[in-house]
């Protein structure tokens, strides 16, 4: 976990996790790599916290390994919070995962997740990135209420953000934040139905392993890109069906060209004919 989204997490407990009060947290995705010291139990020191941190892999700061890779083992409607930092751009079929982040919730419980909204491919498998808009959907879908929606975009320039100013030490992966809430009329048999059916299908499925990943053409480079900057390719895909040049005046010349080896092959029985006659 790097330091922006650490502290982006700590922010969401100071401000919607009272103290004082004992709470149950589910930590969602808790394993730590070698050498990586960060964690949300850190940020939990000092409060009053029944703590269970899940994963699908088992190893340091977990507590409970996840055999499916979504089903949280743990409780319906028993966590008072949730908290999920940098995993949901490792998660194929994030909609799964957030329909049981929605069944673990108390009605009333909240879910804190970061993600990044830019950055480079990291780790094994690395499908998504996230915008407010896409909490938005996940809300809707998932027919929790959004408290928060935030990503750290670059400064505007104009009306783009202009990306040459990001603080590549500070704010390189650009995080987003979204702040989810259980409301107490939770429409539990409806969304029962609902994530029976995608939970079973996701677990079927499970990852990418049945999808190899192709190899792009290599012309893709150069797209949008202007001539000075294309990249080198050692492949160019081409149409048999299509002339080799648009250039009217190449085109002009093999035409002539073609046509004179034409005439000349057309000239040849002729003179073997002659020779033959002499």
């Amino acid at each position: 976990m790097h330091r922006s989204a650490y502290e982006q997490m700590e922010l969401c407990i100071e401000q919607y996790m009272p103290a004082g009060t004992r709470h149950r947290v589910v930590d969602l995705g808790s394993r730590i790599s070698d050498g990586q010291k960060l964690t949300h139990q850190e940020l939990l020191k000092g409060r009053d916290i029944d703590y269970c941190g899940v994963d699908v892999w088992e190893g340091p700061n977990v507590d409970r390994v996840m055999t499916r890779p979504y089903r949280i083992p743990v409780k319906s409607n028993s966590a008072d919070f949730l908290l999920s930092g940098q995993a949901f751009e490792h998660i194929p079929f994030f909609w799964a995962s957030m329909l049981e982040i929605a069944r673990v919730l108390k009605p009333g419980g909240t879910a804190f997740v970061t993600a990044p909204s830019r950055g480079h491919v990291h780790d094994a498998q690395d499908c998504w990135r996230y915008y407010p808009d896409g909490f938005r959907a996940l809300a809707a879908y998932t027919k929790l209420e959004l408290r928060e929606a935030y990503t750290d975009f670059p400064p505007l320039k104009g009306i783009r953000h202009d990306y040459a100013r990001v603080d590549a030490k500070h704010a390189y992966w650009g995080d987003s934040v979204g702040v989810f809430r259980k409301p107490p009329g939770y429409p539990r048999l409806t969304m029962a139905f609902v994530r029976a059916t995608t939970r079973w299908w996701a677990n079927r499925v499970g990852g990418l392993e049945a999808v190899p990943l192709p190899e792009p053409m290599a012309a893709r480079t150069r797209c949008g890109r202007p001539a000075e900057q294309h990249a080198p390719t050692r492949t160019e895909h081409k149409d048999p069906a299509q002339p080799e040049s648009n250039d009217p005046a190449r085109a002009e010349q093999q035409d002539s060209s073609h046509a004179e080896q034409q005439d000349s092959s057309r000239a040849e029985p002729k003179d073997s004919a002659a020779a033959n006659a002499q």
